[in-house]
């Protein structure tokens, strides 16, 4: 969202894809094939209490090349002549794989001549010495994407949610990707049960003064099939309006950095699982508010820092 001018709102990410590769640049989800040590018994077996285990929405096929076709297939009636791709290997945990697949798999997909950047969402506590050195090999090749979910900085929260690692842990990851010369994005969910408007504020400023090129912010999604969704009906707990979490959503873009990328301003779980809140069904009408809200209340960047 861009002003006519030189101001902009937010630093928001298609404007910098635009800006940094010359051209409309498309995500496109991957897999490694793996799991995740919150599943398979390393620090927990139920994942995380409001992951439904269903992978997201990466492709499936074996090859990394048959992933790529077929998720390049996916959109491209609605891709332009000269767009390019961002490679994101989105499931579950995708740095937790043998280091030859890895090394198989980011190789592929990074030597795509249309794919300019590889993108890799993993936990903090899941980027062992030959892991980084990988990534940091391949970073001399195309720019290369860490994403963290830190969800939130509050011990007690984190516990509840079954996140299973500690803050410090998150800020060594940090700290060795940016040595590395990698870019970090990091993950925070608003609505997390307990959590008050302030403790929500108190992470954005943490992830803010953290050193991280981008964040994701995202709504808490209730979803059938989630341990969340059982403690849900059993304890119900507030989830904001739309209008309340535009409001925050406010709060949040003035207090990050200006020169950070916000890669997202609200997540949408899948209809068909959706519980709560239903608003976020209608993406639409969703991202159509903030956008009037933002400019009707001319959003800056950065104003309260």
């Amino acid at each position: 969202m861009r002003r006519k001018g030189p101001d902009m709102y937010y630093n928001d990410l298609n404007t910098h894809l635009r800006s940094r590769f010359g051209c409309k640049v498309y995500k496109l989800s991957l897999s490694t094939g793996g799991t995740c040590p919150n599943r398979d018994g390393t620090c927990g077996t139920d994942g995380c209490i409001f992951c439904d285990g269903a992978g997201f929405f990466a492709a499936k096929a074996p090859s990394v090349a048959e992933q790529l076709h077929e998720a390049k297939a996916r959109v491209a009636a609605k891709v332009p002549a000269g767009s390019r791709y961002i490679a994101y290997f989105q499931d579950f945990t995708a740095t937790y794989a043998p280091l030859p697949l890895l090394r198989e798999r980011f190789t592929q997909a990074i030597q795509d001549p249309e794919v300019v950047a590889l993108s890799v969402a993993t936990r903090p506590d899941c980027l062992p010495e030959d892991v980084m050195a990988l990534l940091q090999e391949l970073g001399a090749i195309k720019p290369v994407w860490v994403e963290l979910g830190l969800q939130t900085i509050h011990e007690e929260t984190a516990r509840f949610i079954r996140r299973g690692y500690e803050l410090p842990v998150f800020d060594e990851a940090v700290k060795k990707l940016k040595k590395a010369g990698l870019e970090v994005i990091v993950h925070l969910i608003f609505g997390l049960p307990g959590e008050t408007e302030e403790m929500m504020l108190e992470s954005v400023d943490y992830v803010g003064n953290s050193g991280a090129d981008g964040v994701k912010l995202h709504l808490l999604h209730v979803l059938e099939g989630t341990d969340l969704a059982t403690h849900y009906r059993e304890t119900p707990f507030p989830l904001p309006s739309m209008e309340e979490y535009i409001a925050l959503l406010e709060r949040c873009i003035a207090r990050l950095p200006r020169e950070m990328v916000i890669h997202r301003l609200t997540g949408d779980g899948a209809k068909k699982n959706l519980i709560a809140p239903l608003w976020t069904g209608d993406k639409k009408r969703v991202l159509n508010a903030i956008r009037t809200t933002f400019v009707s209340h001319d959003v800056q960047q950065g104003s309260d820092r």
